[in-house]
């Protein structure tokens, strides 16, 4: 009896060995972003939140700050095959197809709900279609990042008062767009020395979202904000295309959802902390001025065309004409 309890037990042993096992693949997620800022703290919700509805076959870090490169180091990552995951500006996307930057050009949307429509729309999916086509590379949801603003030590109303006026802009393009039609003379300054700019009169002027100028203290050094609202910030999560072609039409949607959802939660955070900022800064005695957007985007119509950036006019056309809470 005994030997035949042991051959048994041996032979369950064996089994066992022998049973299919599921294989745990380890994922690179990366970002520029700090990890208080919830595009990092949804980044690890949504990372635990993958494993738990693939039952742990997908184990992914989340590197933040810039620890595997700037952004467009984990951007060139993606084809490289150094990281497998990120998130990133729609202007580096255009990089590889430039239609896609068109949300970048001055004014174009009139604020986050119209943002919101528009990555619900056909006009997206036409132009994530076409970065995937060009890049391999599928993006799997949009976060709203934040609407950029103005600040300055000089009071601004028109288009016409920031003629001269020395501005810090990041050297993208479509963000030197406004200010230059405008004729403020632009200067690109690292942004990590953009306070110390402000403060020694390097420069008058910065642009950012609301939250930024509260995170890095800007309003310390600056008189006014200038609630210009002339760029709708926004960043893609991105898969790279040798995870996208690995995964299962199933995980594809894990992945999809997960991500959509985790882009949610990050807009709902960044939309609530800039409707308490408005009135955060008016009670540090910061003047809050509002423009007339038209105005603005009149003289960026004149002075800028769509073209010098690879944009079509046609798509913009189309962004235009989706009404603001649902897509096309």
């Amino acid at each position: 009896m005994k030997t035949f309890v042991t051959i048994a037990a041996l032979a369950a042993g064996i089994g066992l060995l022998n049973a299919p096992v599921q294989a745990q693949t380890k994922l690179k997620w990366a970002h520029v972003y700090e990890t208080s800022e919830p595009f990092h703290t949804e980044s690890v919700w949504a990372a635990d939140e993958i494993k738990k509805r693939t039952n742990g076959r997908y184990e992914i870090t989340v590197y933040p700050a810039s620890q595997l490169g700037k952004e467009t180091d984990i951007n060139q990552g993606l084809t490289l095959g150094t990281v497998d995951m990120i998130i990133s500006g729609s202007s580096f996307a255009a990089r590889a197809y430039p239609p896609i930057g068109v949300t970048y050009y001055p004014f174009t949307f009139r604020g986050p709900d119209h943002l919101l429509a528009y990555v619900k729309s056909d006009v997206f999916a036409e132009m994530a279609k076409g970065y995937q086509e060009k890049s391999g590379h599928q993006i799997l949801a949009v976060s709203y990042y934040g609407t950029r603003h103005t600040t300055s030590n000089r009071p601004i109303k028109s288009c016409a008062d920031m003629k001269g006026l020395k501005i810090r802009v990041p050297d993208v393009p479509a963000y030197l767009a406004m200010p230059r039609a405008c004729g403020a003379n632009t200067t690109p300054i690292a942004f990590a020395e953009v306070y110390l700019a402000l403060q020694n009169g390097t420069v008058e002027a910065q642009e950012n979202p609301l939250n930024t100028i509260e995170a890095k203290k800007f309003y310390e050094v600056q008189k006014n904000i200038i609630l210009t609202g002339h760029i709708v910030d926004h960043l893609n999560t991105v898969a790279s295309k040798q995870l996208w072609d690995k995964l299962s039409p199933e995980d594809r949607k894990i992945f999809n959802d997960v991500a959509q959802e985790a882009a949610a939660r990050t807009t709902k955070k960044i939309q609530a902390d800039e409707i308490k900022l408005v009135q955060f800064f008016k009670d540090k005695g910061i003047a809050v001025t509002e423009i007339d957007k038209a105005e603005f985007l009149a003289n960026v119509q004149k002075n800028v065309t769509f073209e010098q950036f690879g944009y079509r006019k046609a798509d913009w056309e189309k962004i235009q004409a989706i009404k603001d809470g649902q897509g096309s």
